[in-house]
């Protein structure tokens, strides 16, 4: 259980079209197609079918389960799609890669340029990653920020932005089979995963004991339906944590694997194992 507040539905009755949450998340599936056909050496479908469903994870979270009635259970399936299910499938369709293969030379350049950028280097660490996703849980089940996102919908959608942000760096730092900036080795990201699992899961049954008053600032609290939600938080998210595990050690059995010599074009921009970046000429 890695990723996101499990109460970050706040605000999920802000005014405006109902529909519009999905507009985004459209564009991304099919410019991601579009780039996808583009490809002059045929694009991985298995990559392609991997952000379609991660595409679809966002659409329920935004959509269907964003229309429920105030119920935390409910918001908190909303996170584990959100901010843990959906972002894994995103980062297994390697956008990246697809973006390195098809775009013009200025906008490889750029993308090049960015992925040695130093404030990325430290944000794509995955104990920085880690910090980010627990830290960003804990401001929530912790502080009264909860409580006013409730009240303030651009802080709502913030807050969801940021755990769709979070969780999609993670997963990119540990199992990413795009380039990445010098990602450490196998060990150091277990060892993130691990830290991660054992922050998340203990914010779960700190909710569940404290469902009285946490998150603080409600003023009509059901502690019941909060220790529902804080149960779902604990096994949902032991679900979304397997395949992240998964995911991680079959992207690191894959980079072992003798393959053929990468293209010129994904070797400016990554080693042979994808686990560093070399610089672009």
């Amino acid at each position: 259980m890695t990723v996101a507040g499990p109460l970050a539905h706040a605000g999920h009755g802000a005014a405006g079209p109902t529909w519009f949450p999905l507009f985004p998340v459209a564009l991304l599936a099919v410019g991601y197609v579009l780039a996808a056909v583009r490809d002059p050496r045929g694009w991985d479908h298995r990559r392609t079918a991997s952000w379609l469903v991660g595409c679809a994870l966002l659409a329920v979270a935004v959509g269907p389960l964003a229309q429920l009635p105030d119920n935390p259970s409910g918001h908190m399936a909303q996170h584990l799609l959100l901010g843990m299910l959906a972002p894994l499938g995103l980062v297994l369709a390697a956008p990246v890669t697809l973006l390195l293969r098809v775009a013009p030379p200025p906008v490889r350049r750029a993308v090049g340029r960015l992925l040695r950028a130093r404030p990325l280097h430290l944000l794509a660490h995955p104990f920085t990653a880690a910090l980010l996703t627990t830290g960003g849980l804990a401001l929530v089940l912790l502080t009264p920020l909860y409580a006013a996102a409730e009240r303030q919908p651009v802080l709502h959608h913030a807050v969801h932005l940021h755990y769709l942000a979070a969780g999609y760096l993670f997963a990119w730092s540990l199992a990413g089979p795009d380039p990445a900036p010098r990602r450490p080795g196998l060990a150091v990201r277990i060892g993130a995963l691990l830290v991660a699992s054992a922050g998340h899961a203990a914010l779960a049954k700190y909710l569940y004991a404290q469902a009285e008053t946490l998150p603080p600032g409600l003023t009509d609290r059901d502690p019941e339906a909060f220790r529902s939600a804080a149960q779902l938080m604990y096994y949902g998210g032991d679900l979304a944590e397997l395949l992240l595990a998964a995911a991680l050690f079959a992207t690191w059995y894959h980079s072992r694997r003798p393959r053929p010599t990468p293209s010129p074009l994904i070797k400016r921009f990554a080693s042979p194992e994808g686990d560093s970046l070399t610089q672009t000429p």
